[in-house]
């Protein structure tokens, strides 16, 4: 909690420095966040592929271990499609798109931002880019402050579901000390984050 807590203060204070208009402008730069994130991506590829998790989510997979990134891909779009109802002027593919970040906020927000700058605009990109900042955020802070609950109304792999791609790092250690039997989880919460880190990418290109 204490690093999701520094994260959010991190934003806040990153929005507090670019409206007081002293950041300098290659802080600003799209490079810059790609190249950044290129980095992130590398890492989190080589703590999977160095670590034994990856050895057992492979030895235990079967096929109904697939139905929970299915479901939970599915019930994020169905339930990101109602925002065209409460956002205004903001179209299906656009609340498509802020769902389809499943929690990875920092991925989801330059991929966003990168790709509708040619039909919104700038200014356009950058503000559904940071819808979907915030909407990722508030789900983590949800499956984070809120797994006794979760777990305790909707099962124990609710939890797992509502973390999304944060199942597999941030979220897990909550997961796994308020769910029933929660060390049995692990592999099914690691497989629903690859599964969702790989399905970022392809369905925010489909939508965008």
């Amino acid at each position: 909690m204490k690093e999701n807590l520094m994260i959010l203060g991190c934003f806040l204070l990153g929005i507090f420095i670019g409206m007081s208009g002293v950041s300098p402008e290659w802080l600003q730069g799209h490079d810059l966040s790609m190249a950044i994130l290129s980095l992130l991506i590398v890492q989190i590829g080589i703590s999977l592929g160095s670590g034994s998790h990856l050895q057992h989510i492979f030895r235990s997979l079967d096929l109904r271990s697939l139905l929970l990134p299915l479901f939970t891909i599915v019930g994020t779009l169905l339930f990101s499609a109602i925002g065209v109802l409460l956002l205004h002027g903001r179209n299906l593919s656009d609340c498509l798109l802020v769902g389809s970040g499943f929690g990875y906020y920092s991925l989801s927000s330059v991929l966003i931002a990168d790709i509708k700058s040619a039909t919104l605009g700038v200014q356009g990109a950058t503000e559904l880019a940071t819808i979907a900042l915030l909407a990722n955020i508030i789900r983590e802070m949800i499956a984070l402050f809120g797994t006794p609950t979760l777990a305790r109304l909707g099962g124990r792999l609710v939890p797992i579901s509502v973390a999304g791609i944060n199942s597999m790092d941030v979220c897990l250690p909550v997961i796994v000390r308020n769910t029933y039997k929660g060390e049995e989880l692990i592999p099914l919460a690691i497989l629903l984050g690859i599964a969702l880190e790989v399905s970022v990418p392809l369905l925010i290109s489909a939508f965008g």
